[in-house]
């Protein structure tokens, strides 16, 4: 966009950094609140100062591995999600059409049918006609009807309109018969 200050891949970069800060906060509360317990702990239960320090020692430790081994569950993590992926493609459903630009195969029946492969093809969904013939889906638009009535004043254009009428309720009976 041309009024954006930062690129996409800058704006990424910044997420990225805010996520880190985040996990950092959250690290920097975790030791907060261990050292906080410990020393309560010290002081409410009569630990020894060794044993609070041993605590928090621990809690230390615990963290440190956590944040250490965080880049290798993701990677492995991302690692999985990628071959489940490969093994498991997104549905793109066609209820409604579409373009198959890349050859696709596809079951069909038995057998194994193959689309686009000399170039894009088209899906179009099937209906039935008022006919009851099976034939390409009208685009959604409605039936259109025109009646051009000739008269020659007001008197007789009233005259004919219950002639109207009844042929505008015998078109509107033939087009809702297929539905």
């Amino acid at each position: 966009m041309a009024g954006d200050l930062f690129d996409e891949d800058f704006r990424n970069e910044l997420s990225d950094v805010s996520v880190e800060i985040r996990r950092i906060h959250s690290l920097a509360d975790g030791v907060a609140r261990s050292i906080s317990s410990g020393f309560r702990s010290a002081l409410t239960d009569g630990k020894s100062l060794e044993s609070v320090i041993v605590g928090v020692g621990r809690a230390f430790a615990d963290m440190a591995l956590k944040a250490a081994f965080k880049p290798l569950e993701t990677l492995a993590g991302n690692a999985l999600e990628g071959l489940f992926a490969g093994l498991n493609p997104a549905i793109i459903p066609h209820a409604k059409g579409g373009v198959i630009a890349t050859p696709t195969y596809f079951p069909l029946g038995n057998n194994l049918g193959l689309a686009g492969e000399a170039g894009p093809e088209a899906i179009m969904p099937l209906a039935r006609g008022p006919d009851g013939r099976l034939g390409v889906a009208g685009g959604g638009g409605g039936v259109h009807v025109t009646f051009n009535v000739t008269a020659t004043d007001a008197r007789s254009f009233a005259a004919s309109e219950a002639e109207m009428s009844a042929m505008l309720l015998r078109a509107v009976r033939r087009g809702t018969r297929g539905s």
